[in-house]
């Protein structure tokens, strides 16, 4: 293997795949292709031979199945083949860099996911007695006051399920608090272009007339145009922080204490805390509310529809609205979990229940087990790796890429780029669909809106330098050959298990339901 400029080169001649004819499988060598699980089984077979039953009546009554389920029989090894085929189409943080930008895909240590399937933790059942789940309880409580110390606030609330849901937690306790001032016609919430898309349908959907405020052209928030929209029906503002374009908000502090000068409240998106951790207490910046993500700043494996967790740091104006359950420890060290509103408790303020539990266990487990491996030394350095490698991605890129914030100052944890320059007819998607066969996932397109053809890049903390050169020279290979006009990045990609798809139609018209073929049916 070599190294060059574009990043590592296999040394091999190159071939004319357009002579290879295809093979009779369709499998491209160890890339197999795989059919629908209908087109291999069949709906009239089981995998299974079981006789029947005889000498007992049904108990199912009206709801016994009066027509074939339809499902095709497979045998163990047809289906566990099928699945792992389908698994080996899928890319993977264990297959390699996961640029995805707002994503924080970073690898995931497999200590805590030794910790988390400890028993006590996987197997506890949230209505066990709080006798038998002091240990449970022990890591909950550790976790928040780990939180508290890493943001410089007050409470946390832990039961949020992940990050819009956070959002809700925090907008609602913001809500309870107006309330609480004879304030509840502040109905205004102030939301910056720069924010993620989430803060404005989460405060929309509790009840708050959203109102956008420009950004810069230095892609940060138009702080004079916040100022002066600022008035008494102003009921808070959301900020995500670092920003959607990577970039660090400079003039929180002094947004926080002019919103609080009018009597609102500051919300403050923490799904790029992972940006920051261990170097900036968002408490100190003047914030009253905000989410963690776990899922991403502390390690738990991120997407596929699998669980999240979204706890809600709270300042001291807010704390007392804040969700039930929560945890206390008594002067034994004794655990409670306190649950119900009664008459003359501590926290008669609180606005309810957010979820039927107390969260997510596993989440927990995990992001406890990843604060403790790296300490408070090891988490500032989580930050400032993460924000060196995505300076650069910036800067490596910048002379190929339009990066349309260069000049203001390094970026935080993600680089952002835009389309310009590329040949007339080219855009962001085809750059995307050329980096499939380069065999990366392709960063995330066209988000945030405020850049035209956005390509946000997020490398993370936890990628080398030559995985780092690798992903920067592909994706330099694949921008040259759209500012050439390359016809063949129009139908990219070539060497996937699949062609460039219809995504239009395949979004608006989606097939989901098999349906046998008529000339199948016909010969039967």
């Amino acid at each position: 293997m070599t190294i060059n400029q574009s990043g590592w080169r296999p040394e091999r001649p190159e071939s004319n795949t357009d002579a290879v004819p295809a093979s009779f499988t369709g499998n491209k060598a160890l890339m197999l292709e795989e059919a629908l699980i209908f087109e291999i089984g069949d709906t009239s077979t089981t995998g299974v031979d079981i006789a029947g039953a005889t000498g007992c009546a049904s108990r199912l009554g009206c709801l016994a199945r009066t027509a074939p389920i339809g499902l095709p029989g497979l045998s163990e090894p047809e289906t566990v083949r099928h699945y792992t085929r389908l698994s080996r189409q899928n890319y993977a943080i264990d297959l390699g860099l996961f640029p995805l930008g707002s994503c924080t895909m970073k690898h995931n240590p497999r200590l805590n996911e030794k910790m988390a399937r400890l028993p006590g933790f996987a197997d506890v059942h949230p209505l066990q007695p709080v006798d038998t789940v002091q240990g449970a309880l022990g890591v909950i409580n550790e976790l928040a006051v780990w939180l508290i110390k890493l943001t410089g606030m007050h409470g946390v609330a832990m039961s949020p399920k992940a990050g819009a849901h956070g959002e809700l937690c925090g907008m609602l306790c913001i809500k309870a608090a107006l309330e609480k001032r004879g304030e509840g016609h502040r109905k205004v919430v102030l939301v910056p272009e720069s924010a993620h898309g989430t803060n404005p349908a989460t405060a929309a959907f509790a009840g708050f007339t959203v109102e956008d405020i420009p950004a810069n052209a230095a892609g940060r928030i138009d702080t004079d145009a916040l100022k002066a929209r600022l008035g008494p029906d102003v009921a808070a503002v959301m900020i995500t922080n670092p920003n959607t374009c990577g970039l660090f908000e400079r003039d929180l502090k002094e947004i926080s204490d002019a919103v609080h000068a009018v009597g609102g409240y500051v919300y403050c998106d923490g799904a790029n805390f992972n940006a920051i951790v261990g170097r900036v207490r968002p408490g100190d910046l003047g914030v009253d509310a905000m989410h963690i993500n776990l899922h991403k700043t502390f390690s738990t494996p991120h997407g596929g529809g699998g669980p999240g967790s979204g706890p809600v740091v709270l300042s001291e104006a807010l704390s007392p609205f804040g969700p039930l359950p929560f945890t206390t420890r008594d002067a034994e060290g004794h655990f409670q979990l306190i649950e119900e509103e009664t008459a003359g408790d501590d926290h008669p303020d609180t606005f309810g229940r957010m979820t039927a539990f107390h969260g997510q266990m596993g989440m927990f487990t995990r992001a406890l087990t990843y604060i403790l491996s790296h300490g408070a030394d090891g988490l500032r350095q989580v930050a400032e790796d993460a924000v060196l490698n995505a300076n650069y991605i910036l800067r490596s890129l910048e002379t190929t890429l339009d990066a349309p914030f260069a000049e203001s100052g390094p970026c935080m944890h993600e680089a952002i780029f835009s389309d310009h320059g590329l040949a007339a007819g080219f855009s962001t998607i085809d750059i995307a669909k050329g980096l499939i066969d380069e065999g990366f996932h392709p960063m995330t397109m066209y988000f945030p809106l405020v850049v035209h053809g956005a390509m946000l890049v997020e490398p993370t903390e936890t990628e080398s330098k030559a995985a780092l050169d690798q992903f920067i020279g592909a994706l330099r290979s694949v921008a040259e050959r759209a500012k050439a006009g390359d016809a063949a990045l129009k139908t990219a990609p070539h060497f996937a298990p699949r062609s460039r798809l219809d995504e239009t139609l395949a979004a608006r018209k989606p097939v989901l339901a098999y349906r046998e073929p008529p000339m199948a049916a016909a010969a039967e």
